[in-house]
């Protein structure tokens, strides 16, 4: 039977990401990753939010990417796996923690960077390079070909000014 470890997320960065290097020169960048979801209780009405923390781990040049242009409050989206890792501490005892280990990663919100200031709006793919990225298009009539040349407007007192203008 096959099988699927598979993370999607998309929040807001709790911190300024960790860089560090690994002796072969392998560069490794962890960050804490806040989702937050929001509900109305059926009881009360009153409107209630549980965020929940992830650590992310970025490996190799992505790594650095991360590292360079990643702040605290930032918002992004990661996709990646779960990994779960054993170590011994200090006092001899076993402990596990379990991270995402990303793959990709884009970064959301406008040049600034901080918050969801406009990134990802309806169905907007993740491709920041486009120069309309969160933008709507306009609608556009379809052209068809001229039927007839426009006959001439009546001149006014400025007599035919209007035809020495190059636009």
């Amino acid at each position: 039977m096959a099988s699927v470890n598979k993370v999607i997320l998309v929040g807001n960065l709790g911190r300024d990401p960790e860089v560090r290097y690994a002796p072969s020169g392998d560069a490794f960048c962890t960050v804490s990753l806040a989702t937050t979801d929001t509900w109305k209780d059926r009881n009360s009405g009153e409107k209630k939010e549980a965020t929940e923390w992830h650590r992310v781990v970025f490996n190799g040049r992505l790594a650095e990417i991360a590292g360079q242009y990643l702040k605290k409050g930032r918002s992004i989206y990661v996709e990646g796996s779960l990994r779960t890792r054993k170590w011994t501490n200090k006092d001899g005892v076993e402990q596990y923690t379990t991270e995402i280990r990303a793959d990709q990663m884009q970064m959301l919100g406008g040049r600034d960077g901080l918050g969801d200031g406009g990134g990802r709006s309806g169905g907007d793919d993740f491709d920041q390079s486009r120069p309309d990225y969160g933008q709507q298009q306009p609608a556009r009539a379809p052209q068809s070909a001229p039927s007839a040349p426009a006959s001439k407007a009546p001149s006014s007192s400025f007599g035919d000014f209007d035809d020495d203008i190059p636009f």
